[in-house]
């Protein structure tokens, strides 16, 4: 009966109930823990969805307010490589979408299996929206034209943290520079930051991007349509 209870509590696979008290300790442990390392991707996770009651609620109603956005909510599409056809998108011309992210997983040695799936969201429609938010990061990189490196990182979350509002991001785009070089420090202030929070001002939610029906879309292109300037 024990067991059946608490099955009951789970709103999805692998949903773990927490009380508010308990989001606020993993919270803070997680924050910790990310400062520490930035590369520690399941803390940086567990960051983000126990801190972002008031952003995914906002990301949720953009997307249910945005005819493309809607259709991703109701279909669920899911970036992996069991749904991704690998040797189709290298076989797109330079500068299409998925050419260009299948090179970007391929040069930074990443890939989109090693998302990890949402377990604090306590609704299944917003766990939902963190797992989208996770798995579109790498296109992000792609259309902002960075690196996986710690500069490259910082302005994502610049750009991310702009778009979304998520604490999560505001924490590791202000707290991500402490280990940079002065020289890249410079760089990053004068050039990537400001271009990053234009950018994130100016382009629609990038939730509401079918992408898995653009892959064939130039990059240049869907920039453009989606408000992002070019990449200094």
């Amino acid at each position: 009966e024990e067991e059946e209870e608490g099955w009951c509590y789970q709103l999805y696979p692998g949903h773990i109930p927490t009380s508010p008290l308990q989001k606020a300790l993993l919270a803070a442990g997680s924050a910790l823990m990310a400062l520490r390392d930035p590369y520690r991707h399941d803390m940086v996770a567990v960051l983000g969805e126990t801190t972002g009651c008031l952003a995914l609620p906002n990301l949720r109603d953009k997307m249910k307010h945005h005819p493309e956005g809607y259709r991703i909510l109701q279909e669920r599409p899911c970036i992996r490589l069991s749904t991704l056809d690998m040797t189709k998108l290298r076989g797109l011309p330079d500068g299409a979408l998925g050419r260009e992210y299948v090179r970007f997983l391929e040069d930074n040695k990443v890939s989109p299996d090693t998302r990890m799936p949402p377990k604090f969201v306590d609704d299944e429609e917003l766990a939902y929206v963190i797992q989208r938010y996770r798995e579109v990061h790498d296109l992000m990189h792609t259309l902002l034209g960075m690196p996986t490196n710690m500069l490259g990182e910082v302005v994502v979350k610049w750009f991310e943290a702009v778009q979304t509002g998520l604490p999560m991001c505001v924490l590791g785009a202000v707290f991500g520079p402490v280990r940079l070089s002065t020289r890249k420090l410079q760089v990053l202030a004068t050039e990537l930051v400001p271009w990053a929070i234009r950018s994130g001002r100016n382009a629609s939610c990038v939730l509401n991007v079918y992408y898995e029906q653009r892959w064939e879309q130039p990059v240049e292109s869907l920039r453009e349509e989606i408000g992002i300037f070019p990449p200094p």
